[in-house]
């Protein structure tokens, strides 16, 4: 289960975040690519938060597909 206290620091502000548990796998990325991003640090993180339903669904898809569960929600 994702960390908040150890999110990228790269993630932009807002409830979906990457932590470091991340392992650059890209499932994320091919999943929701208006919203994650591949770092070239070799993690991904969240680029944009979900504006839409569609971004919504497909960053909640990715978090539940993530294979290390580094993807997180806080709600907010």
């Amino acid at each position: 289960m994702a960390n908040a206290s150890s999110k990228n620091s790269d993630n932009v502000e807002g409830k979906f975040y990457v932590d470091d548990q991340c392992i650059d796998c890209d499932l994320c990325c091919s999943t929701a690519p208006e919203n994650f991003t591949r770092s070239d640090a070799g993690y991904a993180f969240v680029a944009k938060q979900p504006a839409t339903s569609d971004e919504e669904s497909n960053c909640e898809a990715a978090m539940s597909s993530c294979p290390v569960e580094a993807i997180g929600n806080d709600g907010e």
